[in-house]
């Protein structure tokens, strides 16, 4: 009989039910399908006792931090306000586990936590998409991919939701082969099952359904652009096309012009920003192309009615 592997999961407070579904389903469905226990699991919560998810779900738990029972893989589950649950004992135990030689991965936003650990410095990870404007911000040694996962790294990372069943079936197909990992997909009836090299769709033209070839080329400029924005007149030519066509595009597939989309997008960035991470105001205002707080503060509260320091503050 194959050797169970024993997968335990550190659920952080306020962590995604849907990446936590899509972790140990895979894996119970992997051992109904081949009728021989091939995993077993369990979870653990800083106090033992429980933890809560997003939206309200209270799971009970099989450990603390300090019971952790040796295992063959650890998971970070984490999701949203993960900065704000990131304690000591939290870190303490993961440098703990790894100096014992343990596997320790991260799923949903659980890469925020490996890396204020220091685990991912010089390596490639994954994180939802919400959280990669200040996950850059915050860590740029660490090399962040758009994949939907990342499997050939010391450390595993997930990027949450759907992403997290895509890496528990690589990671059975790794285990126990194609034909295993294909039955557990139909029980799942999960037929776009994703390899690592899939890219989140993150990008705004993904997100609107465009298809117009020009319009997402500039879109993408504009995103590589934030630091340091350029002209639509840059961006025309960079596409071989002329200015007022430019405008043409994004009035007929945005209903705006191409400077306005750019200062929303670069806006966006700075709110992220603000409320992920705790660089100051003037660094958010250089993060995002304004070269002058004063006119990045006047530009922000005419967007979203509060000035940047009131933003701020809101989170405080």
């Amino acid at each position: 009989m194959p050797q169970t592997r024993h997968i335990s999961f550190i659920l952080v407070e306020e962590f995604s039910h849907l990446a936590f579904s899509c972790a140990v389903e895979p894996l119970r469905i992997a051992n109904l399908v081949s009728g021989e226990e091939l995993y077993r699991w369990s979870f653990v919560s800083e106090h033992g006792e429980q933890a809560v998810c997003s939206n309200g779900s209270i799971t009970l738990v099989h450990s603390g931090l300090q019971g952790l029972a040796k295992c063959d893989q650890l998971f970070v589950l984490s999701g949203i306000h993960m900065r704000d649950h990131v304690t000591r004992p939290l870190l303490a135990t993961l440098r703990r586990e790894r100096a014992r030689g343990t596997k320790i991965g991260a799923l949903c936003s659980g890469a925020w936590v490996l890396a204020e650990a220091g685990f991912l410095d010089g390596m490639q990870a994954a994180i939802h998409w919400e959280y990669h404007d200040a996950f850059m911000e915050a860590f740029p040694e660490v090399n962040l991919v758009r994949s939907v996962f990342v499997a050939d790294e010391k450390h595993i990372t997930a990027s949450g939701g759907t992403a997290t069943a895509d890496l528990m079936l690589h990671l059975i197909e790794r285990d126990h082969g194609e034909e295993l990992a294909i039955d557990v997909a139909d029980q799942m009836v999960y037929n776009a099952v994703r390899n690592a090299t899939a890219k989140q769709r993150v990008s705004l033209q993904s997100r609107n359904g465009m298809r117009n070839a020009h319009l997402a080329k500039a879109i993408t400029i504009m995103q590589d652009s934030i630091e340091t924005p350029v002209s639509p007149s840059f961006i025309a030519e960079e596409l071989g096309i002329s200015t007022r066509q430019l405008e043409r595009l994004f009035g007929k597939y945005l209903n705006t012009s191409p400077k306005k989309y750019f200062m929303e997008m670069r806006l966006e960035r700075a709110q992220k920003l603000l409320l992920q991470t705790e660089a100051s105001v003037t660094e958010v205002a250089v993060a995002c192309g304004f070269e002058n707080p004063g006119h990045f503060s006047r530009v922000y509260r005419s967007s979203f009615g509060v000035t940047p320091h009131a933003q701020r503050n809101k989170i405080d």
